[in-house]
């Protein structure tokens, strides 16, 4: 007999899992409170690493169904989803994303959304790269500075590498100006 198992999942301790209980009982899934699996775990934990995640694997058999919500609640990136999928298809379990119109992505056409979805991950991320490089080669080119904001002054660097050239030792130096031993010695030698 087929057994119906849902897994839910929210990223922090504030946030509960009811909506995503309500949203698998009002899509008619009628399913009994020990193969209700939730957890509260980050979405940058890749699925095999989630507690929860483990104890249904452990708990499903060929034939079950499981379902969940969303996509984002079974990986953290399209590569995790895919293999969690191909998981799942290995052990002749359906997995079905309320999300996407009840689809079973270990069906052909859920493989084929996933795929599909993959692809446009991808396309966004790399669009994303490229807005970033655009933006950073603009910014270099307004003549602003990028990187990490200095914690000291050019008139404070050039005071530290006198105070240095005087004698004055680098843990001296650091305690004067509140910053670390390693900033001096990168002034330092930055002057050399």
């Amino acid at each position: 007999m087929s057994r119906v198992f849902a897994y839910a999942r929210v990223s922090t301790v504030e946030q509960l899992t009811e909506n995503q209980r309500e949203q698998i009982a009002q899509a008619g899934y009628q399913i009994e409170e020990r193969r209700y699996v939730e957890e509260k775990v980050s979405g940058s934990v890749p699925a095999h690493q989630r507690p929860g995640f483990a104890r249904l694997l452990d708990r499903i058999e060929a034939g079950d169904t499981v379902v969940v919500t969303k996509l984002d609640r079974l990986g953290r990136d399209s590569i995790d989803v895919q293999q969690t999928v191909k998981l799942f298809q290995g052990r002749g379990v359906r997995l079905v994303v309320l999300q996407l119109g009840n689809l079973d992505l270990t069906s052909s056409a859920g493989e084929l959304m996933v795929k599909m979805l993959a692809a446009v991950a991808d396309f966004e991320r790399d669009l994303i790269i490229e807005r970033t490089q655009a933006g950073l080669a603009r910014a270099k080119s307004e003549g602003k500075r990028l990187g990490r904001p200095t914690k000291t002054t050019e008139k404070e660097r050039r005071e530290i590498t006198e105070a240095l050239g005087k004698g004055a030792t680098v843990s001296e130096v650091a305690r004067t100006y509140g910053i670390s031993r390693a900033l001096v010695h990168n002034i330092r030698d930055a002057q050399l």
